[in-house]
């Protein structure tokens, strides 16, 4: 069995399943920090022939979403002066409207094209300090999680990302976010593999408990997190509608089987 790319534990076999109608490929899960990773991804160069899914309907409304929950963050635990990095930033939506907000964020993003915020992409020789790093949807792209998170450090140790947390140890293959039909998601975390790295580089961690977490070198209260979670909540509740999104995708999903 392969070892875990978090903590290098033997993993078990968990199933095997198809990806991109064709290929049938192993996922295998750690019993020790709960990681679930899939095989060697031998597929990711067919997989991103197109960096972002047609299926991804939801990319508008969860830019629109993160770029508040953003604001809402740095409002409370950082400073709105200071620069800020979104990473694997797609088409440069959620940098424009961070920009446009008065928040001096810049976009990295190896695969996609920068559409929309075009002249202010990052540079690694800008001795500019980048005190908080947003990374949205892309934890569960990795090959080496934590290969990728050692290019960030050096960059900020605060990072404030999404991926959608495992609701069991080895979720049915019903569960969404494998997303058989792309095969880009090949990393699957829980609240335990998050609380793992956290402690093996030494930073805090805090979570909703679903889908948005952060890292950080700051000691942030109980009570001063909850309120942030509760005011998530709220923003989630009235700024995100996915009825639309998930009938769309639904059709776009049964239109190219």
């Amino acid at each position: 069995m392969p070892v875990c790319k978090i903590c290098q534990k033997e993993t078990l076999f968990a199933f095997k399943a198809e990806i991109l109608g064709k290929y049938i490929i192993s996922y295998y899960n750690c019993p020790h920090c709960n990681f679930t990773q899939t095989e060697q991804a031998y597929w990711l160069e067919e997989s991103y022939k197109n960096p972002i899914n047609t299926t991804d309907t939801g990319l508008v409304q969860r830019n629109l979403l993160c770029s508040r929950m953003t604001r809402s963050l740095i409002r409370l635990f950082f400073t709105k002066k200071a620069s800020y990095l979104d990473m694997a930033g797609g088409y440069g939506l959620f940098v424009r409207l961070m920009r446009d907000k008065g928040y001096n964020f810049y976009w990295h993003d190896l695969y996609a094209p920068n559409l929309l915020s075009a002249g202010f992409e990052y540079d690694s020789h800008n001795p500019e300090k980048i005190e908080l790093i947003t990374s949205f949807e892309s934890f569960e792209h990795f090959d080496d999680p934590l290969k990728e998170l050692e290019k960030m450090f050096p960059i900020s140790k605060n990072i404030f990302f999404s991926t959608l947390l495992k609701p069991t140890d080895v979720p049915d293959k019903q569960w969404w976010y494998y997303a058989f039909e792309h095969g880009q998601h090949i990393s699957f975390y829980s609240g335990k593999t998050l609380k793992f790295i956290a402690e093996k580089y030494h930073l805090h961690f805090y979570s909703n408990g679903k889908d948005f977490h952060l890292f950080t070198e700051k000691a942030i209260s109980t009570f001063r997190w909850n309120f942030y979670s509760l005011i998530f909540k709220l923003l989630h509740y009235f700024c995100y509608n996915s009825i639309f999104t998930k009938r769309d995708n639904l059709f776009l999903e049964k239109s190219t089987c």
